[in-house]
């Protein structure tokens, strides 16, 4: 069920930052398999990758720590040293029809170059969701996040669709925005306010620099 919308507005241009964790890696993750709601555990690399993305973190106070339920978010938060509070609103992406299988092979079997936030998804054993409603999710968590913001920075941990969504709502553009910023397992990227406007200060960081975009 979703929250209750806050007594008050979203203030204007609050201090803090917005640090977004994207999980470690995942076997499928690694194997660019599309993973939404299936609550897969971290591979070795991925721990590592969690420890990784807490040492980036370590000069921070938060004022609010935020996770999806999912084990593999929960447990990077966890290594990553944050105390986290779960938010059922962050979990990833609902892909329905779509769930476990890779953008090569549905593109194989569609015979065009298909992507979840050009065509969407179908649904399966779940409803799946479009990238609207993703976004609508996104749109509730910042209303919890910004005023929050005015107290200290916040920490979401979360997944590489949903938190590229999120990031394309904060910009205040179109979630479909989303496809253009790709984030790696791993990842630690920040986002703030500057000169009055939502803004990008870094993304995407992580121990090695990507050498091709992220599958998943």
């Amino acid at each position: 069920m979703n929250e209750p919308l806050p007594s008050h507005p979203a203030p204007d241009n609050p201090s803090g930052k917005l640090i977004l964790l994207r999980h470690g890696e995942t076997e499928w993750s690694k194997d660019g398999k599309h993973t939404g709601l299936t609550d897969v555990p971290l591979t070795d690399r991925g721990e590592e990758l969690a420890r990784g993305a807490g040492r980036l973190v370590a000069g921070y106070d938060f004022s609010l720590v935020l996770t999806s339920p999912l084990q593999r978010a929960r447990r990077t938060a966890e290594l990553a040293g944050l105390q986290a509070d779960v938010d059922p609103l962050l979990v990833e992406w609902d892909y329905g029809g779509y769930e476990g299988r890779t953008t090569r092979d549905i593109r194989s079997e569609l015979g065009y170059n298909w992507s979840a936030f050009t065509h969407g998804v179908i649904r399966g054993s779940t409803p799946g969701e479009t990238v609207e409603e993703v976004a609508a999710r996104a749109s509730r968590v910042l209303t919890r996040v910004l005023p929050a913001m005015e107290e200290g920075n916040v920490a979401l941990i979360a997944h590489g669709h949903f938190l590229r969504i999120l990031t394309a709502v904060y910009l205040r553009m179109a979630p479909r925005f989303g496809a253009q910023i790709t984030l790696d397992a791993g990842s630690v990227s920040v986002l703030s306010f500057y000169r009055e406007q939502p803004a990008i200060v870094s993304w995407n960081y992580g121990a090695e620099l990507p050498l091709v975009p992220s599958e998943s």
